[in-house]
């Protein structure tokens, strides 16, 4: 479970299985039937509001990965936001130039990880080269470096219940917080056509079947 507020539900959307597996299992099919955009490496971008199941859903697709790929590589959103007023263009460019334009280059990632509990930047953390890297959280597929994604993902749900799932969480339940975000969130994936530009489409929910864009 993701150690900070912006994407952990206390609750995990669908996570009976099924549904979730055969969404990690049509993104993966996408990624690998595309060429690779990381250099040698396939970047899969799991994006989506706030409580929506990203986490989880990144969670199933690198335990398929494993089966099909030599190599692994799995970032959180959560470790990079500096706080609740953490989403904007100087995260963007953080994650492209710590992270992704050396994992292009074949060299090692690293970032500093936010401490949520502290409120301050904690240690730096390390991101290995791999075939499949898996970067999730709200931001995650951005416009910046779409050049280097092979295959956005999608994942929504209602905001109430997104929002319930954020305040059940009983160490991030300040509501205060929660919507400042569920509204920075909302204009930065508007403006950033996140959903618009999605390969694979998730409902959160498990209502509807996970479906490739178009």
């Amino acid at each position: 479970m993701s150690s900070d507020p912006s994407d952990s539900s206390g609750q995990r959307p669908s996570d009976s299985g099924s549904h979730l597996e055969r969404a990690a299992a049509l993104v993966l099919d996408h990624a690998l039937t595309h060429d690779p955009t990381l250099g040698d490496a396939r970047l899969v971008c799991v994006d989506g509001p706030a409580g929506s199941g990203k986490t989880t859903l990144a969670d199933r697709l690198l335990a398929a990965a494993r089966r099909r790929v030599p190599s692994t590589a799995l970032v959180h959103m959560d470790d990079l936001y500096e706080g609740w007023d953490g989403l904007g263009p100087e995260l963007v460019a953080r994650v492209k130039d710590t992270i992704l334009l050396p994992l292009a280059a074949g060299e090692t990632g690293h970032h500093r990880r936010w401490d949520w509990y502290a409120g301050r930047w904690a240690e730096e953390l390390i991101v290995d080269p791999a075939a499949l890297v898996v970067m999730e959280g709200v931001g995650s597929a951005a416009l910046a470096y779409d050049d280097l994604v092979t295959t956005r993902v999608w994942i929504d749900a209602p905001r109430d219940l997104r929002l319930q799932r954020g305040l059940d969480r009983g160490d991030y339940g300040d509501p205060a917080h929660w919507l400042r975000w569920l509204d920075a969130e909302a204009a930065w994936l508007a403006a950033e056509r996140t959903r618009e530009r999605a390969d694979v489409l998730v409902d959160g929910t498990g209502a509807c079947p996970p479906r490739l864009a178009g």
